[in-house]
């Protein structure tokens, strides 16, 4: 019989979804907000660490496709990672939504920054570079962080409200949906490892279009 404490994929969790959806989305909006807010310095030391990215990305150097593949596994495995032990820890639940602000926030920032230097140039090469991994990674991270807000206000009902009542169904079913999320970061990260350099070497002439 399946649990009816958490259906993280049917419309009992749809406020859920929306208010954790709302949450990135805000954070999204700072961090565009925040590109403003940085000194003409600091805007231009960006612009050459940008420039001089899209040079090497347009020179095709060669990259450790390998190495670059394990590095955003481990960063994507960490970040899962945390939202779960904050899941079962019951008073993390609002650093689960801490981190999905910051999620937004590191999204927002980075396409703000290259609209603000690049204009519609920037546009086009965020929708080639930032946009394709993001389309597995921010709802495997909404998944996650649903499932584990879920979980802690279950353990909240049951060891703190109710009686105290069985968790193992609960957290296997949590920790199997965290699994799978696991699973599409890992793609995630193989599609930002082999996918991605080559989609920005591409259109880093956006960029180079923008500057002539």
């Amino acid at each position: 019989m399946k649990s009816s404490w958490m259906k993280p994929l049917v419309k009992d969790q749809l406020s859920l979804y929306v208010f954790v959806s709302v949450i990135v989305v805000v954070g999204v909006i700072f961090g565009t907000l925040m590109v403003h807010a940085l000194t003409l310095e600091q805007q231009e030391d960006l612009a050459g660490d940008i420039h001089h990215f899209a040079q090497m990305l347009s020179s095709g150097s060669d990259s450790d496709y390998g190495q670059s593949f394990w590095d955003r596994a481990w960063l994507h495995t960490r970040w899962l990672l945390l939202i779960w032990l904050l899941g079962i820890s019951v008073i993390g639940m609002p650093l689960i939504l801490a981190l999905d602000f910051l999620k937004g926030v590191l999204i927002g920032f980075t396409v703000g920054l290259l609209i603000q230097g690049h204009g519609w140039h920037g546009v086009l090469f965020s929708l080639l570079s930032v946009a394709p991994p993001n389309i597995i990674v921010l709802p495997a991270l909404l998944i996650a962080s649903v499932t584990s807000i879920s979980f802690s206000v279950h353990l909240v009902k049951q060891r703190l409200l109710l009686r105290q009542g069985k968790l193992r169904h609960p957290f296997l079913t949590h920790l199997s949906i965290c699994l799978l999320m696991l699973g599409a970061l890992w793609v995630a990260a193989l599609l930002e490892a082999y996918v991605s350099p080559h989609l920005m070497g591409w259109a880093s002439g956006f960029l180079h279009a923008s500057e002539g």
